[in-house]
């Protein structure tokens, strides 16, 4: 079984949930042995625009699942310097794929992961990142070994397709991908 989580918390871009959560489901969808997990610290979360997502289990689930992916939002700057939040995490860049959308590198940094590599973020939250001694890159996608940092709500499309094809192979990415391109420009799938 291979599990998937992905971190909410109050605060949270609605698309950097909806998105990766409609993708990887696809792949649940025709392998039985895929789960994907919204977890959070409560048993609901609030996105930015109001809506409230109900949470499938705690964040220390994370610690186990081979794939932790981090949402973004305004709720990452109350998150990132908070110890109590982020001792919780016990992630294991040898054993997990590590990644996140925009501000949720800000997650990453906080929590140690991205000392002495680069990353990438959304360009409000570069200066916060930067304040934890991290290089920051203006890409997409920016990865290292299993963490990826990934900017701009639709760079999901990118660190979505990275994380598939790490974890599902190169053809399930590609049916995955292309069931989402519009008529004409993507490849044909099984969906």
């Amino acid at each position: 079984m291979k599990t998937v989580a992905l971190v909410v918390f109050d605060n949270f871009t609605d698309i950097d949930l909806f998105l990766p959560w409609d993708l990887f489901n696809r792949v649940r969808l025709r392998d039985k042995q895929w789960e994907v997990k919204i977890l959070g610290t409560a048993p609901r979360h609030q996105s930015q625009t109001g809506l409230f997502v109900d949470t499938h289990g705690s964040i220390e689930e994370a610690n186990t699942a081979d794939v932790v992916f981090f949402t973004s939002g305004a709720g990452t700057r109350k998150l990132m310097r908070d110890e109590s939040y982020l001792t919780r995490f016990k992630l294991n860049p040898e054993k997990q794929v590590i990644c996140s959308m925009c501000s949720g590198s800000l997650l990453l940094a906080g929590m140690g992961l991205l000392n002495d590599i680069s990353a990438t973020t959304y360009p409000t939250a570069v200066e916060a990142l930067k304040s934890f001694g991290v290089e920051v890159e203006e890409k997409p996608l920016v990865t290292h070994g299993n963490i990826a940092t990934a900017a701009g709500c639709l760079a999901a499309l990118d660190l979505i397709s990275w994380v598939l094809e790490k974890t599902a192979g190169a053809n399930i990415k590609d049916d995955v991908m292309a069931s989402v391109q519009p008529v004409g420009k993507g490849l044909e799938c099984i969906y």
